[in-house]
This record gives C-alpha cells, structure tokens and sequence, in this order.
C-alpha cells in the first residue's frame, strides 16, 4: 500500500498535471479574488458568469477527454499516424465549435442571464461580463484539445508550461485593467481574454510548428468520415458532461434566486470546491493516459492494477485536501470577500466543501479509468442518473426554505450517486480492462 511499481510513471504524469489544473482554475479563483474587493453586486455578476461559461464550455471536453485515450491507444499500438490525425481531427472541432458557441451567446445573452436569474440591477453587469468573454470561447476549446494531445503522448509538463502562463498574465492584467483602467468587471473579462488567446496561440505554434513532425500531425482539414469516430466520443461525453454542467448550473440558478448574499458566497465556496477538487483530477489523468496505454498494449491485468493504485491514492489525496481546507477555512474565506455577510454565509456552507473532499478524489479518478477504456456510454448513463438524484434535492430548496444549505445538499446528493453508480460497475466479474483490450 506504502508503494509500488507504477507509483514513479503516475507521479511523473500526476504532479506536472496537478500544476497545470491547478493554475487553470486559479484563473477563476484570481477574478474572484480581485471582483470581490469591487463589493456584492460585481461578484454575484461574475458567479452568474462563471457558471454560464462552465455549462457552454466544459460540454465541450470531450476534446480533451475523447483525445487522451485516442492518442494513448494509438501510442501503446505504436501508431503514431493516427494519434498524429486524432490531434489534428480535435483543432479543428475545437475551433468550428468556439465560433458557434460565441455566435450563439452573443445572441442569447440577456435570454440566458435571465434564465440563470440575473434581473434588475445584476442584468446589466453580468452581461457587461458576458459579452466580452465570450470571445475567448475559440481560444479556450483550442486549449482544451491541445491538453488532451499532450496527455495522451504522455506529456504533462507542457501544458503545465503554457496553463502557468496564462495564469501569470490574467494576474498581471487584472489589477491592471480592473483598479488601475478603471474597467472594474469588464476588467476582469478582458484580461482573461487576453490571457487565453496567448495560451492558444502557443498551443497551436507547438503543435503544428516543432512538434508537427514528431507527432505526424497532418496539414490538412479533416473530412467528415474522419470526424464520425471522434463525434460518436463527443457525444456520449457531451452527454456525460451536460448531466453534471446542469446540476452545478441549477445549484447557482437556486442560489441566485436565494439573495444577492448567498450567490454571491455560493461563488466563492464553489469556486474553492472546483479547485479542490481539480487538484485530484491529476491523477484521473495519470489514469486516462496510462490505463488507456496498457489497453493498447494488451495488457489489461495491468491496467487494472494501475487503475486499483489510482484509485487508493486518490482516496488519500483527498483525506488531505479535506483536513487542509478545514484549517485554512478562516483566511481562505476572508481572502474572497470584505463583505462582512458574504464571509460569514461561506463559513456556514465550508462543511459541506471540506466533508466532500475524499468522496470527490475518487469519483474524479474513476472518470479517469472510465475514459481510458472509452466506457463514455456508461459514463453518460451513470451522470444522467446523478444528476436527476440532485434535482430532486435542489429543485425542493425554495419551496422548502433550505437556504443556502439545501442547495449544497444537493451538490452532495449529485456526487453519493456518482460514487455509487461508478462502482457499481467496477466489480471485477463485468471484466472492464479485458473488454476494452
């Protein structure tokens, strides 16, 4: 249990991949952070924001999640051409899709605001937001499928890189733009514009410059029969990852309607939870790589025993990340907000992110192995199931009075059921890893 033999390839994918998932979401958390200092109104308008942007773009994933395990196979086979077209297939999705999404929330914007339940004097700063940010949505799907490349050629260190990057310059713009410009709110939108294009642009300079040779990546659009595979992954995925975008989206909808306080707090305890757990996800990449290339070798007792590794050290990780946050509750609240209110509600929900941090790393690191062995119908049918398990929960908040707390009963309920039907189907006897070989 102390050690075994797969823990020096998991530590080299896992820890530069904990960097980089770190830093993603620590662009959110660095808005957050400086939003907050702006007062109430500004923050609930970026929690509406974050939300939206995470329903419209992580469905998307599946470039990253489809890609992985599609080069990894390829790679275990030592079939470099096809990783090689499985990238190029991914850029060019990823860039036709960024275009419909901004295409289709510049038009739908104050329609979607509302639905989200952005009235009166939040409607204007929230859209504010939207419009501008939105067009970092090309940029952000380009960076997603350039993730899912690298992982599956077992490369962890340079979207690490180029993830920092992006970090460091959203922190320098922001201040900048946000107290020093005097944008405030439309501040924020535009630094993390700016920053992502700059990842993407270096993202496709790699990819199609120094590394296009080594990875065969062929200079040409793919055509349509070449796009069906990948499209029959994105859907199931997209399913997948539509299930869980609506619950979260739901629980923000709820807290919106609860007060102006309690959105506003949700955002940053949200935020924090995502962070958390996003941390584990270095390991259900570890996972997707790895499972994914001893599939493709035909080694499936391996790749079950990697995957039984994974699993037990994500169970630790999240032990930790738990304790740690329970310790760190009273700075890491006030770090977010000077609102005496908003602090003080954030408190009251920090159980709820603390408790869940264990039950989180290892439903994170089972969509990991589920992914390495492309099992994306089961996955979507498991996520759909959570998710009707948390709208019944959350849809009960207002009419019951729960207040802030039923909703994160039901960001609670969403990830038991999770827990309960990713197990279900790792029984031994269903013969996972030999199917997938």
């Amino acid at each position: 249990m102390l050690r075994t033999r797969y823990d020096r390839e998991i530590l080299t994918l896992a820890i530069p991949a904990l960097g980089a998932l770190a830093a993603d979401p620590l662009v959110s958390l660095v808005d957050t952070a400086f939003v907050g200092r702006l007062g109430a109104l500004p923050l609930a308008a970026l929690g509406v924001n974050v939300a939206i942007f995470n329903f419209a773009f992580v469905l998307f994933n599946f470039l990253a999640y489809g890609t992985t395990p599609m080069v990894g196979k390829a790679i275990g086979r030592g079939d470099k051409a096809t990783a090689g077209r499985v990238v190029a297939n991914a850029f060019v999705l990823a860039l036709a899709l960024g275009i419909v999404v901004v295409v289709v929330l510049q038009i739908l914007a104050v329609p979607v605001l509302r639905v989200m339940g952005a009235e009166g004097v939040l409607l204007g700063p929230a859209e504010t937001y939207l419009r501008i940010r939105i067009f970092a949505g090309p940029a952000l799907l380009l960076i997603t499928a350039a993730n899912g490349a690298f992982r599956g050629f077992q490369d962890t260190r340079t979207p690490l890189i180029v993830t920092l990057g992006v970090a460091l310059v959203n922190l320098i713009l922001d201040p900048l733009f946000i107290f020093g410009f005097g944008w405030g709110l439309a501040g924020a939108a535009w630094a993390t514009l700016i920053a992502q294009w700059l990842g993407a642009a270096w993202f496709v300079f790699l990819v199609y410059g120094r590394l296009r040779r080594t990875w065969q990546v062929p200079l040409r659009l793919p055509t349509p029969g070449e796009l069906t595979p990948f499209l029959r992954v994105g859907w199931a995925l997209l399913l997948r990852t539509f299930a869980l975008i609506s619950s979260l989206t739901l629980a923000t909808a709820i807290a919106t309607r609860v007060g102006v306080v309690e959105v506003a707090a949700h955002q940053v305890a949200a935020q924090l939870w995502l962070f958390l757990s996003l941390v584990v996800d270095a390991l259900a990449i570890a996972a997707q790589a790895l499972v994914a290339r001893f599939v493709g070798e035909g080694r499936p007792v391996e790749a079950r025993l990697v995957a039984d590794r994974l699993l037990f050290m994500g169970a630790v990780v999240g032990v930790g990340l738990g304790v740690g946050f329970w310790i760190l509750r009273p700075w890491l609240a006030a770090a977010f907000s000077d609102d005496a209110a908003v602090v003080a509600m954030v408190l009251a929900i920090f159980p709820f992110v603390a408790l869940m941090q264990p039950l989180n790393a290892v439903v994170f690191v089972f969509d990991g192995i589920y992914m390495a062995v492309e099992d994306f119908d089961y996955l979507a049918v498991a996520m759909i199931l959570s998710a009707l398990a948390a709208a019944v929960v959350l849809l009960l908040v207002l009419p019951s009075g729960w207040g802030l707390a039923g909703v994160w009963w039901g960001i609670t309920a969403l990830m038991f059921a999770r827990m309960a039907t990713l197990a279900w189907r790792y029984r031994p006897s269903v013969g996972l890893f030999r199917r997938a070989a």
